[in-house]
């Protein structure tokens, strides 16, 4: 009977999902997206990002089994990164676009994969949306294909297009609010201490000294999340969670050097709205200078159901991306310390990490103090002292460096001190351990990190 009753629902969710809709939204998502993007790409070259990032450092801190992706020299890896920009553009315009969406996806995901030190949640949900988009039929509507190779005047899109597009968002929104559950978020921190460094500064400053408007914003921000995602699915709650959340966005906009992430999460989350928006706006605006005719149906007569592996591939794709936020749970470490499971999980703005420390090479019975900055850009090694797999290649590449110079028995250990949300300064690797004669585990947690040791930060202490 229960297996019965499991194929009947399986069944009714792919007619649902193999359903024409209209291809509007997905078409404005894709316009957005690569407005984002050209407009991110302008703002590298403006401020020389590309030279920073990846052709002035020594050392790169590449991801596990992606070590042979390494920068293109000079000006390649400019032409590339100007690739990412058109192609970009392209996708904006709907112009050739499958062959421009994966253009788009194989180079930005290039630059994201060089080096861990400039990993970003907004960096990792775009190559997400973009790999999404890569098999998304995002350009039968608002495109320049549309118009010079339209083979049909039907403009649906199966209504599985829009729902994996809402459910990756729900996904982010939701864990955005669960990862804030913590002591130091519910009790204003970190938050208390980027308001009050900007009190002075900025024009709402008089406020940022207040615990109850900091408290308000941490537990505001959780209540946004794990109530507002949800209401972005109920057709009656959806417009009112759109206008609460745009304001959300606005604000870290104008508090935090946050980039792109939120004007795309703001466009990204326009996904919820019914899949033909863009006309009923259109037509809502209109009507009130005109009485306008019945639409027309464009989407199709007929319903063409969608192949199981592409509900497969659909199933598996969500069912990862609720599994990776999740995986810092198999760790007895404290996540916010020891960093394991912290990549993709969508721990947004919820650290105040700071580090100071120096590494100790020892080789033939010789010492050598590192300051990091000698090898690594002063961006590089701000990230690279609070992060411990960091930290470990860091030292492995000290290792290897002083092993070419013909020097024998060497060994690595650092000494670094770091707080976290305004804690006073820890250990945080045993200083005792030599790093080339460990490895980072990858499902356990690394013995050779210090645990935190003090108490929960609040808002009342000294900073």
């Amino acid at each position: 009977m229960r297996s019965d009753m499991i194929r009947a629902s399986v069944r009714r969710a792919h007619v649902t999902l193999s359903q024409p809709v209209s291809a509007l939204s997905l078409a404005a998502f894709r316009i957005a997206l690569g407005a984002l993007l050209v407009w991110d790409c302008w703002r590298f070259v403006k401020y020389d990002r590309v030279w920073r990032y990846w052709v002035a450092p020594e050392i790169h801190f590449t991801y596990e089994g992606f070590g042979w992706i390494t920068p293109l020299p000079e000006p390649w890896i400019h032409l590339a990164w100007l690739l990412v920009g058109g192609s970009a553009f392209c996708v904006m315009l709907g112009l050739f676009y499958r062959i421009s969406i994966v253009v788009l996806t194989v180079t930005f995901g290039y630059f994201f994969l060089l080096d861990k030190a400039e990993y970003l949640n907004h960096f990792y949900l775009v190559l997400l949306f973009l790999l999404l988009m890569c098999v998304l039929p995002a350009h039968r509507a608002f495109s320049l294909d549309a118009r010079l190779f339209r083979r049909s005047t039907a403009s649906g899109v199966p209504y599985a297009a829009v729902f994996v597009l809402r459910a990756q968002m729900e996904i982010v929104l939701v864990f955005a609010g669960l990862v804030k559950l913590t002591s130091d978020w519910l009790a204003g921190q970190p938050l208390g201490l980027w308001l009050r460094a900007q009190a002075d500064s900025h024009p709402l400053g008089a406020l940022f000294v207040h615990d109850w408007l900091i408290l308000a914003g941490t537990w505001g921000t959780v209540a946004l999340h794990l109530v507002g995602a949800p209401l972005l699915l109920w057709r009656r709650t959806r417009l009112a969670a759109f206008c609460v959340y745009a304001l959300f966005h606005a604000a870290n906009a104008g508090l935090f050097n946050i980039g792109i992430f939120p004007w795309l999460t703001f466009a990204a989350t326009t996904i919820f709205f019914a899949p033909d928006w863009p006309h009923r706006l259109a037509r809502w605006c209109l009507g009130w200078f005109e009485t306008l005719p019945a639409p027309a149906d464009t989407l199709g007569r007929t319903t063409r159901r969608l192949p199981r592996v592409t509900l497969l591939a659909m199933s598996a794709w969500i069912a990862v991306q609720i599994a990776l936020p999740l995986r810092s749970l198999a760790f007895a470490s404290e996540v916010r310390w020891a960093g394991d499971g912290h990549r993709f999980s969508w721990r947004m703005r919820i650290y105040d990490r700071q580090a100071d420390g120096r590494f100790i090479v020892t080789a033939d019975g010789q010492h050598w103090y590192i300051d990091p900055e000698t090898y690594l850009s002063p961006r590089q090694a701000r990230k690279m002292m609070v992060r411990a797999d960091m930290v470990h290649h860091f030292a492995g590449e000290l290792a290897e460096r002083w092993q070419e110079a013909g020097y024998s028995d060497v060994s690595v250990r650092a000494e670094i001190r770091k707080s976290l949300n305004g804690r006073p300064l820890q250990n945080f690797i045993d200083p005792a351990i030599d790093l080339t004669s460990v490895e980072v585990a990858r499902f356990s947690s690394d013995s050779w990190i210090v645990p935190l040791q003090s108490s929960a930060a609040s808002l009342s202490e000294p900073q």
